[in-house]
């Protein structure tokens, strides 16, 4: 016989027994054997004395006997859910069914976070069960410390627990990823005592051994080690990774929990990189040379049309007139009237039309003045009542967002099913102090370095400021208004508290807690720097573990996570905040106007005392929801005097320049202020008219139509005046013919082209009206309207006007004093001096012929540039620069950019329609075991993974995952009254609670159908406590919108944040991303025939959505003005199709310069810089329009001598009408305190004149003497036919 020994026993090698001597052996051989498994004893059996670290809880009683069977089948069913692993036989072990009870009460917290992730809480679970009931406990657990309980017994006080090193690393790495949803941090951050970034395998276990954590009654001191020391085994049993399933069914970890199941990292898409060519941007390469080719080949044709006009001079007129006479309208022309093709018939016919109609009509207003002037007034008057019904909107929302608009119907839609957001008041406090200074642990450690705002003397005063910010009261209608009236408590009504996130908060707001600590002569142990290391790393503990056992959540019962509450520092050293932010969320309320005016007196009281608290030790910078706009509304009234002056300015001007001053003695009979100020009532009678006819239709007025549209009218208006006015001064009164007549005809001449003008504007503006944008449509609409009203005042009214006053000047009265007649002196007309500078100087000087092609160079060199730039106008707006100059909100945002370290909440809202009752359903959504890849949580987890790219810096808060965990039977979380079916809460002790759901196959599954719509409510109701962190109410309650009497779940939401946007840029991708990723997460959850989709919703999107499509808007509105100028200019210009091209043409350059003009003067394309451009659009008919239709009139014989005409008569009234006029006025806005009216306003109004006046002054001309269309030889026979007789040179129009 052979027996061979295993080394473990004792003994060796190999015994060859003959005969009777074999049964000996084998006897010896069992009872050494028998020895050597009765060395397995166990260190302790069941409870016995108190623990005086935590007294209620117990010591275990020193026992080193055998393991003994458990008794009874309560403590069997707690083995087989607690520690299958040691359930074998007759279930020996070395605890009792107490001590199992108590393992089950302490494993709670570890459960409901750690249950996520099966392989982990498996070996997190074979940890504490070999330590409390191994069988094998004296292997690897050694006691080095006693008690005495009794006379016979003694308490194990302290042992030493050997743990292998390759199992704690084992148990980490399974753990190490396994998230927390309801607090979007990792679960270690909780369990570890530290940020989990900072947690490892043998510092984890340490911490949760600690006999200082709070939690545990006796000394623990784990040994890691992968050898036996001193003939003890590390215990090392098997385990399990987070991608591997376990022996009972259970599934691998989801990619949320486990890292390594997820995969390859995902790769950020690689930017495309710019557009060069040879290095160099690629549109100003194409754009340079574009120009260059350009002037190669026009100076080219240039010059070689100058050669062939050296050799032959030919006119366009040949076919009307014999080249050997001399060119006289007098002369006959009816033989040629059959040369005139069919089109130009039509057009002189229409222009006839147009001329006849405008004289009969100012001949009457002429002859009954009193009637048209009375008239208008009542009309004017009627329109203008309704400013009684205006209503001006201020608020951003209904400025930026249309109704229609997705973000806006996505924020009606959060609104209506979970409130709207709530408001923001907010403190950003740093200090001039420098108070750092450096904190030694006693535990050990580095030193830590703390900032100064992390001084304690700062912290009380911080302190004594937050107190005294909640003591505030207001007075709203009578009643007294206090913080906690209005103030976010998300435990109510169990929990009255206001939600402050604030540093102070892990004090519990107190004074005494910030001041207290735990010292002897010689050392500090735990003061406020241990318990602010503590909670900045944990900060949903509610217990520091130190001898103090303060809580880290705040009063409200909520966490303060303190990215949230501190800025200024890197990474996660805390420590190093130079900021403290503390944030009052206040209840936001939807349509209950009498809740949101107390919120809005509290917050006022609020502003003014920060604005007048003082503390030099502290450099505060703050805002309220309501401080955007307050400031909008205090930046509206301070720039009111700016505007005055500049409106004051131009209306001097005005009166002054209308008169045409013949000689000094004549200058009161001359002067025509009275009829200048008349004009002026007009345009702003049309602008009066204009906003009153909108309000009786209930169109609310926004700012931008107060502050624009008076300049924009003002410009067209002012144009339209100069033009009849000083055209009534140039004229002379043929024969036999009356003022009225007189009047009339001149009107007849003038009018078309001021309807030409202001109708192409009218329909411009009322096209620009289908923009999606609230600020450029109901701009449009009003703009519109003054405008159309605006000339029909002009062409009755003002026309009545200028004939009373043309009588009291004949009766040689002066201006104002009309009343005084002078003695008669001689009347005469002289051309005025502006007048005679156009047509004698500047005129031929800007038509010579080396003149003009330098003209054209250089204004086809600026517009190369600006399509070279376009491209490169920022698009979006700062907030700053809608605030003044003096507002406190610009250090708020300052502040913002530099110190905070986490962007707004972002809500993923899943609408209604969504079954959260069906296995699928869920998968689809969670982020747990067994859900979808591609689920709602893990998409946006994956997105968190990419932060720079996506802008979500963190994983969301599920409710669905943390509802999962609450639910489970191992849980203390869900339970109920025996009797009455009640909920009954897990910090309730109470005999008749009992769990929810069985420790059976079935009831450890997820919940599904009926049943978990009946368990939902209670988790939504549910107050976190110390032994069930996961109840719903503070993080989920208006996450769930239960419908159908709570037995279906409609529309719900989870949330994350999005990382530190600082620039329009920053917010306008992180809206583009955020849709991307909900598109991706509706296609995958597959909605297939139903209605609901998931969105993104946060608080900023409504304002920046209008970016997402803002060049589209721009090309559109742009795009249908001119479209519009174009078609009403082919028209009004008796359907001559070049020259509305011309004008279309001309005014597309101004825009497009624009664009280069604001590249240059860092002036960015949003709602309203696109409203100027609409208006510039507008005042550029104003500029051009006039010109062109001077040109298409007039009988020279040479596109030159027409172009010099047209600019002469034209250029001058365009002059003094526009471009004087605005000058002035705009130079004042410089002096605006208001940023928005000095970028937008002043600098852009005065590149609209400046522009406008270059290319309708300068290039345009220029451009009719090369490519002006051809004479229209019907209108050249019809003036010729009209003036037959006489021999005064006129002005055709």
């Amino acid at each position: 016989m052979k027996v061979t020994l295993e080394k473990g026993s004792g003994v060796r090698g190999e015994m060859h027994l003959p005969g009777r001597k074999q049964l000996f052996c084998l006897l010896w051989t069992i009872i050494l054997l028998s020895h050597w498994v009765h060395g397995q004893h166990c260190i302790w059996y069941g409870e016995c004395g108190n623990s005086t670290k935590i007294p209620e809880k117990k010591l275990n009683c020193n026992y080193t006997g055998p393991p003994i069977p458990l008794p009874d089948q309560e403590g069997q069913d707690l083995l087989k859910d607690l520690c299958p692993g040691l359930v074998y036989g007759d279930n020996r072990v070395c605890c009792d069914t107490q001590q199992l009870k108590t393992l089950k009460n302490n494993i709670q917290i570890p459960l409901q976070f750690l249950g996520r992730c099966p392989a982990c809480f498996f070996n997190f679970m074979t940890l504490f069960c070999e330590l409390t009931c191994s069988p094998r406990q004296s292997d690897f657990i050694n006691s080095t410390d006693f008690s005495a309980f009794n006379k016979s017994t003694t308490n194990v006080y302290s042992v030493t627990y050997y743990i292998s090193l390759t199992f704690a690393n084992a148990m980490y790495n399974a753990c190490s990823d396994v998230q927390a949803p309801s607090t979007n941090v990792k679960a270690l951050s909780t369990l570890c005592g530290r940020e989990a970034s900072q947690c490892t395998p043998t510092n984890w276990i340490q911490y949760m051994f600690d006999i200082n954590n709070g939690q545990v009654p006796f000394a623990i001191n784990p040994n890691f080690t992968d050898v036996p020391i001193g003939g003890m085994t590390p215990m090392n049993n098997e385990t399990f990774n987070c991608t591997q399933s376990l022996d009972d069914g259970s599934g691998p970890c989801s990619c949320q929990d486990c890292s390594a199941a997820c995969g390859p990292t995902p790769v950020v898409p690689p930017v495309p990189p710019p557009w060069t060519i040879l290095g160099l941007d690629a549109m100003t390469v194409i754009m340079w040379c574009s120009y260059i080719a350009f002037l190669m080949i026009f100076l080219g044709a240039v010059l070689g049309a100058w050669c062939y006009r050296r050799r032959m001079v030919t006119s366009e007129y040949g076919p009307i007139l014999d080249s050997n006479q001399s060119h006289s309208i007098n002369s006959d022309g009816t033989d040629f009237v059959g040369d005139a093709t069919c089109c130009e018939t039509l057009g002189e016919r229409f222009e006839n039309c147009l001329r006849v109609l405008f004289s009969s009509w100012g001949s009457m207003c002429v002859r009954h003045p009193l009637t048209v002037i009375l008239t208008s007034v009542v009309l004017v008057s009627i329109c203008s009542a309704g400013l009684t019904y205006m209503r001006i909107t201020t608020s951003p929302v209904e400025l930026w967002s249309s109704p229609s608009s997705r973000a806006r119907q996505e924020k009606d839609y959060f609104d209506q099913h979970f409130g709207p957001f709530f408001r923001t008041e907010q403190l950003i406090i740093t200090t001039p102090v420098n108070a750092s200074f450096i904190f030694s642990p006693t535990s050990g450690g580095p030193d830590i370095h703390f900032s100064s705002i992390l001084n304690i003397t700062l912290l009380h005063q911080v302190l004594d400021l937050q107190t005294e910010i909640t003591n505030l009261t207001a007075e709203y209608k009578g009643e007294t208004v206090t913080l906690k009236d209005i103030c976010l408590s998300p435990l109510a009504p169990y929990n009255d508290n206001c939600t402050i996130l604030s540093v102070l908060n892990y004090y519990q707001n107190s004074h005494e807690i910030l001041d207290r600590e735990i010292a002897d002569e010689f050392l500090v142990y735990f003061d406020y720097h241990t318990h602010f290391m503590y909670c900045v790393s944990s900060p949903t503990a509610l217990d520091d573990t130190s001898p103090m056992h303060e809580a880290c959540m705040g009063t409200f019962g909520g966490p303060v996570f303190p990215w949230l509450a501190l800025g200024g520092y890197e990474g996660t050293a805390y420590n190093n905040a130079t900021a403290l932010v503390i944030t009052f969320p206040v209840n936001n309320y939807l349509n209950d106007t009498e809740k949101l005016g107390k919120a809005l007196a509290w917050e006022k009281v609020f502003i003014d005392f920060v604005k007048n608290y003082d503390n030099p030790n502290l450099t505060i910078s703050f805002s309220a929801e309501r401080s955007i706009e307050d400031e909008i509304d205090r930046e509206s009234n301070s720039d009111v005097t700016t505007i005055v002056i500049s409106y004051v300015i131009m209306f001097v001007y005005i009166s002054l320049a209308l008169g045409h001053i013949n000689s000094f003695r004549t200058v009161l009979v001359d002067s025509k202020i009275s009829l200048g100020i008349a004009g002026i009532l007009i345009v702003l009678s049309s602008v009066a008219c204009s906003l009153g006819i909108f309000s009786y239709i209930g169109i609310p007025l926004t700012l931008i139509v107060i502050e624009v549209i008076p300049f924009l009218v003002l410009a067209v208006g002012v144009d339209n005046i100069f033009i009849i006015v000083q055209t009534y001064q140039r004229d002379e009164r043929m024969p036999e013919e009356e003022l009225h007549q007189q009047i009339g005809r001149i009107l007849g001449e003038v009018a078309p082209s001021m309807f030409l003008s202001s109708f192409s504007e009218t329909v411009a503006f009322f096209l620009g009206a289908l923009s999606s944008m609230p600020a450029v449509r109901t701009f449009s609409l009003f703009a519109g309207l003054a405008v159309f009203i605006d000339f029909l005042l002009q062409i009755s009214c003002f026309v009545s006007l200028l004939g009373l006053d043309i009588k009291r000047q004949e009766a040689n009265r002066p201006d104002i004093l009309c009343c005084v007649k002078l003695s008669e002196g001689q009347q005469g007309k002289s051309e005025g001096c502006l007048f005679r500078f156009f047509k004698k100087i500047y005129a031929p000087f800007i038509l010579k012929d080396w003149v003009r092609p330098l003209v054209v160079a250089v204004f086809v060199g600026m517009l190369s540039f600006s399509i070279a730039v376009v491209n490169k106008v920022e698009i979006g707006l700062d907030q700053k620069l809608s605030m003044p100059d003096d507002s406190y909100m610009l250090d708020y945002f300052g502040n913002l950019s530099e110190y905070l370290h986490t962007g707004a909440p972002v809500y993923f809202v899943v609408e209604d329609g969504h079954d959260y009752k069906t296995i699928e359903g869920q998968n689809a959504v969670c982020g747990g075991v067994g859900c979808n890849n591609n689920s709602l949580v893990q998409q946006i987890y994956t997105a968190s993974l990419l932060t720079n790219y996506t802008k979500i810096s963190n994983v969301p808060s599920s409710w669905l995952d943390d509802y999962f965990d609450w639910v489970k039977p191992q849980s203390s979380c869900c339970r109920y009254y025996n009797y009455t079916g009640a909920f009954c809460n897990a910090s309730v002790v109470d005999k008749t609670c009992v769990h929810c759901r069985h420790m059976t196959t079935t009831g450890k599954q997820r919940p599904n159908g009926t049943e978990f719509m009946h368990f939902l409510p209670w988790f939504l109701s549910d107050i976190p406590n110390i032994k069930c962190g996961k109840g719903g109410h503070a993080a989920y309650s208006t996450a769930v919108d239960l419908i159908e009497n709570n037995t279906d779940v409609g529309a719900t939401y989870f949330m994350s944040y999005h990382s530190i946007l600082k620039t329009s840029s920053d917010f306008i991708d992180a809206l583009k991303m955020a849709r991307e990723l909900t598109d991706n997460i509706t296609q995958a959850i597959g909605p297939q025939n139903k209605t609901y989709s998931v969105f993104p919703y946060s608080v900023f999107y409504v304002f920046y959505e209008q970016y997402l499509t803002i060049i589209y808007d721009t090309a559109f509105n742009l795009g249908v003005s001119l479209v519009a100028i174009f078609v009403v200019s082919t028209v009004l210009l008796g359907f001559e199709l070049w020259s509305a091209v011309l004008v279309s043409f001309t005014i597309a350059m101004i825009l497009v310069n624009m664009f280069g003009v604001m590249w240059l003067w860092d002036i960015s394309l949003n709602a309203v810089s696109l409203v100027n451009l609409v208006m510039c659009c507008g005042i550029s008919v104003e500029f051009c329009s006039h010109i062109v239709r001077a040109f298409s009139v007039s009988t020279k014989s040479s596109r030159v001598d027409r172009a010099e005409e047209a600019l002469a008569h034209m250029g001058s009234s365009v002059f003094s009408g526009i471009t004087l006029t605005k000058f002035g006025g705009i130079l004042i806005l410089a002096l605006s305190k208001s940023q928005i009216f000095q970028i937008f306003y002043f600098r852009m109004y005065l590149s609209i004149v400046l522009l406008g006046a270059a290319h309708g002054l300068i290039f345009l001309p220029v451009l009719l003497s090369y490519a002006g269309p051809s004479a229209n030889k019907a209108k050249v026979m019809a003036a010729r036919n009209r003036f037959v007789g006489t021999e005064r040179e006129q002005l055709i129009y």
